[in-house]
């Protein structure tokens, strides 16, 4: 049978994925840290909101990842009657989607699942809303 697990995240999701290296001053080995700062609290977001929504599951077997980004649409995008018509339908902006879905992937582990490799089947879309920001998560079991 398969298992359906669904997690809301509000807020602006953030790109993770891209590492900066460094050697501080006086050290012999390189410290690896995300170049996007705020990665980490989106990625601990992530986390509680998982933990709260579907609990520590930690599934086995191959599963299929399918991740909804909705994005705040810039303001210039709105006119007095709604959306402009010059806006565009789709956030073809950065951050991609990859490096969002990064974020989320890495943050599910150990919580939904054992390691982000069992993943076999994954749909990502990232879409503009007038409301607040948002992603659904939604993990089945294959």
């Amino acid at each position: 049978a398969t298992v359906i697990y669904t997690i809301t995240v509000a807020g602006k999701p953030e790109p993770a994925g891209s590492k900066r290296a460094f050697v501080p001053k006086g050290w012999t080995r390189a410290v690896v840290t995300d170049a996007n700062a705020k990665a980490t609290p989106w990625k601990r977001m992530v986390a509680a909101c998982a933990e709260e929504q579907a609990g520590r599951v930690v599934l086995e077997g191959p599963l299929k990842l399918t991740v909804v980004f909705e994005l705040a649409r810039p303001k210039g995008h709105l006119g007095k009657n709604g959306v402009r018509a010059s806006a565009p339908a789709h956030p073809t902006v950065k951050p991609d989607a990859t490096k969002l879905l990064r974020g989320v992937e890495d943050a599910l582990t150990g919580i939904l699942w054992r390691d982000d490799a069992q993943i076999v089947e994954q749909h990502v879309t990232k879409r503009y809303t007038e409301l607040a920001p948002l992603t659904t998560i939604t993990v089945e079991t294959l």
